[in-house]
């Protein structure tokens, strides 16, 4: 699977293990609710601050949002 669809769903996942919006993960991230959207979706390049500010505001560090998830 290709970087950025596991960083989208990664994110995803984890904001929504987390019960928060997308409104609500960008603010904590510090980022806009479109940009956000925009990542999920797979539509943007994020730096690697944003992927280091995404991970602080869900509380895992990089690697979780970069890891490909195992399938049971």
């Amino acid at each position: 699977m290709e970087i950025r669809a596991r960083l989208s769903l990664n994110m995803r996942r984890l904001r929504q293990s987390k019960g928060w919006s997308q409104e609500e993960f960008a603010h904590e991230a510090g980022l806009h609710r479109t940009y956000v959207s925009d990542l999920e979706r797979g539509a943007r390049n994020p730096t690697i601050t944003v992927v280091d500010k995404l991970a602080i505001a869900l509380g895992v560090n990089v690697g979780a949002l970069l890891d490909e998830l195992e399938e049971n």
